[in-house]
């Protein structure tokens, strides 16, 4: 069993005919993905490697069963592409995309909240991958293996790294949510998820600078989650006021600082590494004692 992304996942991507979508349509394919259509307004009939192409997210749902997008659009189309993937009631939309303007975000969030039949992750985000099964996104499929560690991030690259680290253990989820200020799933989400999941056994959150996302992950963990949690805030060096990052990566006095975010984590029992490192490590001692 995985969160959101399994053996029954069947993939179109938004714009697979532009070059990030059809490098990334090969290497989802290359790793086990079911990707089943792409969508390109205008380029129906057409196909990337025997992929057929449709001109709308509902042709190619209707035409192939897809219930998972993943949206490489470049930035100024993407608030169509997400509204239209959420009119077609499709059931996970990955929205890879960055420098997508925030009120454009917030207002295809809303719409996914007020059509209720989509989950949408990210945007600015590297997706989602179940080892073995199935990859939505950018993710590389070839750092680790299936495990039982469930892995939420605010952070790419450090979604690899804590991958890799702990490629010998395995994961059975990573999700990357994106760092911008308005983003569809939020370590929240995640982590409820991997409760309600019979195959994680601990959890991985790694979180960063800005808002008071992580603090109230912390308090959410307080009260709703039994399983190990290990976490890392990226960002303890930051100057303040300056935007480091994503979008969302801004310190404004002692608010969205990474040591009032591991205060409030470790308030909750939550130990939190001083570096990437220190927290796989962390992980690994609960993972390996018994």
């Amino acid at each position: 069993m995985a969160i959101w992304l399994n053996s029954d996942s069947k993939i179109l991507v938004q714009g697979m005919t532009g070059s990030e979508g059809t490098k990334h349509t090969r290497r989802m394919v290359a790793s086990g993905a079911n990707v089943v259509a792409g969508v390109t307004p205008g380029k129906a009939g057409q196909d990337l490697d025997g992929i057929p192409i449709f001109n709308s997210v509902g042709d190619a749902m209707a035409a192939t069963g897809a219930n998972v997008s993943v949206v490489f659009v470049p930035p100024k189309f993407a608030i169509g592409a997400v509204e239209e993937a959420v009119n077609a009631q499709i059931g996970l939309a990955v929205i890879i995309t960055e420098g997508i303007p925030v009120h454009d975000t917030a207002k295809f969030f809303q719409f996914s909240q007020n059509s209720g039949k989509t989950r949408l992750i990210g945007p600015n985000c590297p997706g989602i991958i179940t080892p073995g099964v199935s990859n939505a996104g950018i993710i590389p499929s070839d750092i680790t293996k299936p495990g039982r560690i469930g892995l939420v991030s605010k952070s790419g690259t450090l979604t690899y790294q804590m991958m890799y680290e702990l490629r010998d253990i395995g994961f059975s989820t990573c999700v990357g949510i994106g760092g911008d200020p308005i983003i569809g799933t939020t370590h929240i989400d995640a982590l409820q998820a991997f409760q309600d999941d019979p195959d994680t056994d601990a959890i991985v959150m790694i979180g960063e600078i800005g808002g008071d996302a992580e603090e109230r992950a912390a308090a959410y963990i307080g009260e709703h989650i039994t399983k190990p949690v290990v976490g890392y805030v990226a960002g303890f060096t930051a100057p303040e006021g300056k935007t480091m990052g994503h979008a969302g990566a801004i310190v404004s006095g002692s608010s969205g600082t990474a040591a009032a975010k591991q205060e409030a984590l470790e308030a909750v029992g939550v130990k939190v590494g001083k570096t990437p490192s220190a927290t796989a490590r962390l992980m690994r001692e609960i993972m390996t004692k018994g």
